[in-house]
């Protein structure tokens, strides 16, 4: 794979870059070090799929990923962890995240897991952190975090420390580029100010856009709101009942639900080769197949397709997709680590 088969993968689907230049100066020399973070708190839901479909991208354009479990970060953000569930919070989250990778046929095996705590306690680190303390002001570590860490009029001294320490993770993982969703923008701009401030380089930002909530308030799908989201191990009952409760109104295509299908049930048919079947009832009209995701958005937007049997495309399709991580979840030494995490 020539750099601009490599470059055109990499970016592909992105909502922004910034370094493009220099990632493109790179990937002529060399592959591309990146890392993906991701906060050890609420149990991981559908919209990490978006991600994990992009780092499946950078693994095929031979990117050396890495991917943190920021098991610290989840503690500072408004203890969303306890000192007690980190350990096997990260361990749920490696077992998940890396099953998942495999059910979307990733190749892993050159990827690296690495859990904050491992580095981010050390003695240089510790220095780096209040040397970028004396640095950056209240205002600037309030606004970086503001679309990431739980906002507060009277915030904790800890969930200002949050994106400080996730620009340093640049760094002390020795990247070239991190990667994250859209709503990490003020976090790698508090990173690109302020890093070469302690000596270091700037790094690459790559943004994936964000999966909307599934209630189509205008929020990203989030871990705290279980209204908003899948579980990854929600057994078939609740998927039923979450799908059958989110908004999906008729000709609406801005809704949760069809932007669920298009940024991920559709890529995730297209890697397999498969196609959408809605199995209706006979009497309601019979089978629908959908090859391509255009003619899906056309005969929603032409009221053809009905938000009824829409739902129960997606909740068939979600059931069946997801069911060999509830399966693996189901043996006894992953709910013993699943109970101790939650």
């Amino acid at each position: 794979m020539d750099s601009s088969e490599k470059f055109n993968l990499i970016v592909e689907g992105l909502q922004e870059v910034i370094g493009e230049s220099e990632l493109i100066n790179i990937i002529k020399e060399r592959n591309l070090r990146l890392y993906w973070g991701t906060a050890t708190t609420g149990r991981p839901h559908v919209g990490y799929l978006k991600p994990l479909l992009k780092i499946c991208q950078f693994l095929q354009a031979e990117c050396e990923v890495t991917i943190l479990f920021a098991d610290l970060h989840a503690y500072l953000d408004a203890m969303k962890s306890n000192w007690s569930q980190l350990k096997y919070r990260a361990m749920y989250y490696e077992e998940l995240i890396k099953n998942t990778l495999i059910l979307l046929g990733a190749p892993i095996e050159k990827l690296r897991f690495v859990k904050g705590t491992e580095f981010q306690l050390s003695t240089e680190y510790t220095i780096n952190v209040y040397k970028l303390m004396t640095n950056m002001s209240l205002h600037d570590a309030i606004k970086s975090g503001a679309e990431v860490v739980k906002q507060t009029d009277n915030p904790k001294m800890a969930s200002l420390l949050y994106p400080g320490l996730q620009a340093l993770d640049e760094q002390f993982l020795d990247v070239d580029a991190q990667f994250g969703g859209i709503d990490q923008r003020k976090i790698f701009m508090m990173a690109d100010k302020y890093l070469p401030m302690l000596g270091y380089k700037k790094r690459i930002h790559l943004m994936n856009p964000m999966i909307p909530s599934l209630n189509s308030d205008g929020e990203k799908m989030s871990c705290s709101d279980i209204n908003s989201k899948i579980d990854l191990l929600d057994p078939p009952k609740t998927i039923k009942k979450k799908i059958n409760k989110a908004f999906c109104e008729e000709g609406n295509v801005n809704c949760g639900l069809i932007k669920f299908v298009e940024m991920v049930l559709f890529p995730i048919l297209d890697i397999r080769k498969e196609v959408f079947k809605i199995n209706r009832p006979d009497e309601y009209g019979g089978e629908i197949i959908y090859e391509n995701l255009e003619s899906l958005i056309d005969d929603f937007k032409e009221k053809k397709l009905f938000p009824g049997d829409l739902k129960l495309g997606v909740i068939d399709w979600i059931t069946k997709f997801l069911e060999p991580l509830r399966n693996h979840f189901n043996e006894d030494n992953m709910n013993n680590i699943l109970e101790r995490a939650y």
